[in-house]
């Protein structure tokens, strides 16, 4: 009989989120599940870790046919890494990261907790998807989304990825009309900070922005997002300019 597949599933909006809920019902049809999900929300963290605090790790009881579920104190990082590290007895086959209550399309991909999530997993030599929804409202509809999540699950699960790449699907909030594999979009944020005052006399600031997308190709993840289609960005965790080194090599650096 053919061994289940091991699967862990984590996310950046705190274990109780709709979003997570989602997907480990998906990955529950997969193979056999072990959830490990921050405690709160800890979206745009990036790649931090905790060095400085203690992290806390408890059991807890969610969905009744799981035995496996943690809620951690620390970065969605820490939990792969306290899941990979403590938890497990053995390296999962798959790591799932989300559904993320908004896009990491683009250069969100660099702030994503989600996405970080899953480019730990893939440094640990995990293969690992990041799975974001457009739509930022916690009553968000993940319905649509599962049978093509499932469908991006079992293609990994059965083929695997290229050494040194994770994946970041986003998906559209309206009617899918299907899936494009894509390359990330060149757009920044146009930011600023909201300056004012509290009661007390001291400022503070609140971050606030525009995001504006510099790219017309047809070929990005934010072209697909917004023909309905699912974009899938292969993203690599080598962060080497290589095209750049040449170019450096005739600097006089000696």
């Amino acid at each position: 009989m053919k061994k289940k597949p091991l699967i862990l599933v984590t996310n950046d909006d705190s274990i109780v989120a709709p979003g997570i809920r989602a997907l480990i019902e998906v990955m529950k049809e997969l193979g056999d599940v072990i959830v490990v999900a921050p405690d709160s929300p800890q979206s745009a963290m990036g790649h931090a870790i905790t060095i400085n605090n203690t992290l806390h790790l408890e059991k807890v009881k969610i969905d009744a046919e799981l035995e496996n579920e943690y809620s951690c104190s620390g970065t969605p990082v820490d939990c792969v890494k306290i899941a990979v590290h403590e938890i497990l007895k053995r390296k999962p086959d798959l790591c799932v990261s989300g559904i993320n209550h908004g896009s990491n399309s683009s250069i969100n991909v660099i702030y994503s907790g989600t996405m970080s999530a899953a480019v730990e997993a893939g440094i640990e030599g995990i293969p690992a998807i990041g799975f974001s929804l457009l739509d930022y409202s916690w009553h968000a509809d993940f319905e649509p989304s599962k049978p093509y999540i499932k469908k991006i699950a079992q293609e990994v699960l059965e083929k695997g990825l290229p050494d040194g790449v994770v994946l970041n699907v986003n998906l559209p909030k309206t009617e899918i009309k299907g899936i494009k594999v894509c390359r990330q979009a060149k757009a920044v944020w146009e930011e600023r900070f909201d300056k004012r005052i509290n009661p007390q006399g001291k400022e503070y600031y609140w971050l606030t922005g525009e995001f504006v997308n510099l790219d017309k190709g047809e070929d990005t993840d934010e072209w697909a997002l917004k023909n309905d289609y699912i974009s899938v960005v292969p993203v690599q965790f080598d962060l080497t300019a290589h095209h750049a080194i040449q170019q450096l090599n005739t600097w006089n650096l000696k």
